[in-house]
């Protein structure tokens, strides 16, 4: 598990840590990571062509330190100057040490024809380096920088990013109007917020380390990513003692004559997610029996056996069926999954609101569930799921490529998706399976919430992958049958095979 820091956190950890180092020390420390990542990106420095795209700050004060490196390692470097009467004066003077080359964009515009030979340079690089904005930035790039990003990305050239892409906003990686896409990014101290909720504009992200942990000691990250060996190690497998009763009984009550195969998905991702015991209840059991024999199916929540959990929602219906089954659940006073209609039910009835507060409770909305339930999600993804889980007393679940996970006491996870593979009809009813088997196990719902997600996103990819590369869309019954393939995987990560 690593942890996310905002733009605050980290200019509070920087300042104290140049009271001890320096500031230039940082600075040299944070280029020659930078000039490592990009040697390591182009596989060779002689005769390479590198331009960098350099703005006021301390990032573009990184990419000329860094430039200077590479210069003196044979690339052709030239540095783009963006605001020349603002650029760092120490970086600037050691490129030009290194006899790197400086092409001025004067204000207000561009002298005459400078602009023509930046987008020149930038379209005959092999590679362009981002220290347009840092962390501290905001907004969309301005003039004449989303030109000169364009002609990089017309042309195909890739785009190495110095902390994070420039006009993504670090704490929430929203963007509103141009903005860089990176092949690479290389961060600085610690992982950002944009690092997770941005992860396809970042690209690969590669973290140097100058020290600033230490410094970071006792402030408590905006949020935390799980690892594939957390996640390994936190699954419950069967040990020699347990029996189908001691791994935990879910039940599963989803589905409805209309959606049947929300019955099947979320049932067959339970019996998959665990090997203790799935119960299902609803007019689908028929079918659900059908696919899985191993599931006691009845077809009413009244009539099923004792659980350690449920999982209710997905195809159930809105109507009074609906609600009663959903009041049935909350009756049994055990941890809940609600997905889908469920929390369409919550959100129409402030009663069934006030009976989940403070209970061990997963919601697992997408972002128009999130707003019937709590209020447009907005560009704060992970302050508007903190804020929902405060507010209903909760673990809520904000599904997205970029899943937040948070619980009522402030914790908040970040699953950043490699891909989209699991934006299918149906995955979310397998995910809903899925938790409500880790509750049943006995996870902290915010545990079970977060291990699930990453589970579910590892079997969307393999489904993907199922006959080779390239990886092609797969429906969210073969991303249920890939569930073992992801356990195995993230099992394997924890022991270190």
């Amino acid at each position: 598990m690593h942890g996310l820091h905002t733009a605050d956190q980290v200019r509070a950890a920087e300042a104290a840590m140049m009271r001890t180092v320096g500031d230039g020390v940082l600075m040299r420390r944070a280029a020659a990571g930078l000039a490592h990542h990009v040697r390591e990106f182009l596989g060779a420095t002689y005769g390479r062509r590198v331009v960098l795209l350099v703005g006021a700050g301390d990032n573009g004060g990184d990419a000329l330190w860094a430039g200077a490196e590479l210069r003196r390692r044979g690339a052709h470097v030239t540095a783009v100057l963006l605001a020349p009467d603002r650029a760092h004066p120490a970086g600037l003077a050691a490129l030009r040490a290194a006899r790197g080359r400086v092409l001025a964009l004067h204000p207000p515009g561009p002298a005459a024809g400078a602009l023509d030979a930046a987008r020149a340079l930038v379209a005959g690089a092999d590679v362009v380096v981002d220290g347009i904005v840092g962390i501290s930035g905001r907004g969309a790039l301005r003039d004449p920088a989303p030109e000169l990003v364009a002609a990089a990305d017309g042309a195909g050239v890739p785009i190495v990013a110095c902390d994070l892409p420039s006009g993504v906003d670090c704490d929430t990686g929203a963007t509103d109007g141009p903005h860089v896409r990176a092949a690479l990014t290389v961060t600085f101290g610690c992982r950002k917020p944009v690092h997770a909720l941005a992860a396809p504009l970042c690209g690969p992200v590669r973290l140097v380390d100058f020290g600033l942990g230490p410094f970071l000691e006792g402030i408590e990250p905006h949020a935390r990513v799980l690892s594939d060996g957390d996640v390994g190690a936190r699954w419950p497998v069967p040990g020699p003692g347990d029996d189908k009763y001691s791994q935990g009984v879910v039940g599963i009550a989803a589905g409805s004559a209309t959606y049947p195969g929300a019955a099947v998905l979320a049932a067959g991702a339970a019996a998959l997610a665990t090997s203790g015991m799935v119960r299902f209840a609803g007019s689908a059991a028929d079918e659900v029996r059908r696919h899985w024999p191993e599931i006691v199916a009845t077809g009413d929540i009244t009539d099923a056996g004792r659980t350690q959990a449920w999982a209710v929602g997905p195809g159930l219906g809105t109507g009074g069926q609906g609600r009663a089954v959903l009041e049935e659940a909350l009756d049994r006073e055990v941890p809940l999954c609600l997905d889908a209609d469920a929390i369409t039910l919550l959100a129409q009835h402030a009663h069934l609101r006030m009976r989940i507060h403070g209970e061990p409770v997963v919601l697992t909305p997408h972002a128009g569930e999130f707003a019937r339930i709590a209020g447009e999600v907005g560009p704060d993804r992970i302050g508007a799921a903190r804020r929902a889980a405060t507010d209903l007393g909760v673990t809520v679940l904000l599904k997205g490529n970029a899943t937040v996970v948070a619980a009522p006491d402030g914790r908040v996870l970040v699953d950043p998706a490699a891909d989209s593979w699991a934006a299918t009809a149906g995955s979310g009813d397998v995910l809903t399976g899925m938790i409500g088997a880790l509750l049943a196990a006995g996870l902290d719902p915010w545990w079970a919430a977060g291990c699930a997600t990453l589970v579910h996103a590892r079997a969307a990819t393999a489904a993907a992958r199922e006959h080779g590369l390239p990886p092609v869309p797969a429906p969210a019954s073969a991303m249920q049958a890939a569930i073992p393939v992801a356990l195995r995987s993230v099992r394997s990560a924890a022991s270190g095979h």
